[in-house]
């Protein structure tokens, strides 16, 4: 009997950290999901909703390894981050490949696109989309999520000076981009 006994509890202390596990992800999924849709969106993702989720499943998976709680935003910013960079190279790829083979399909926008951007964005959003990836995703991070240069270097695994010149260099061709719109 006693050895049932030993058996359940130990069945009831691994399903403790895994309901506590599943309570803080579904918290910060509450938190952070729109956002981070909108960070996708902003950085050229054409699947953010996907590419959110995938952020979510990979801060599941990783959760007991993480420094601590208060780091898996953070976590979930730099997956996006480099999910979407991921995408979009595989993206070039197949784009190469199509215009060799003449398949090219016209970009159509998705419905997560739609939703986030407005005709007065439009303008924006494309000499945005016209950058560099690097500055791009510099200039997001840095001004749509208002994060520290620190916290940047982080999430695009380069140091705090190439922040800078990434931010820098991304604001002078975003302020031409849009002078010669005007």
């Amino acid at each position: 009997m006693t050895e049932i006994g030993t058996a359940m509890r130990g069945t009831a202390a691994r399903t403790e950290p895994d309901a506590d596990r599943e309570a803080a992800v579904a918290e910060l999924f509450e938190i952070h999901h729109l956002p981070l849709v909108r960070l996708a969106v902003l950085l050229g993702a054409d699947d953010a909703e996907d590419v959110v989720a995938e952020a979510f499943y990979q801060l599941y998976r990783r959760w007991p390894r993480l420094r601590s709680p208060s780091a898996a935003a953070t976590y979930l910013r730099s997956v996006v981050v480099n999910l979407t960079r991921m995408r979009i190279r595989h993206l070039q790829v197949v784009r190469k490949h199509a215009v060799r083979t003449g398949d090219e399909q016209p970009h159509v926008a998705s419905g997560e696109e739609r939703a986030v951007l407005r005709d007065d964005q439009k303008a924006l959003v494309d000499a945005v989309r016209a950058l560099p990836a690097r500055q791009r995703e510099a200039l997001v991070l840095r001004f749509w999520l208002d994060l520290r240069e620190s916290e940047i270097a982080d999430a695009m695994g380069i140091t705090a000076g190439s922040v800078k010149v990434h931010v820098s260099r991304g604001m002078a061709a975003l302020s031409r981009m849009l002078e010669e719109r005007r």
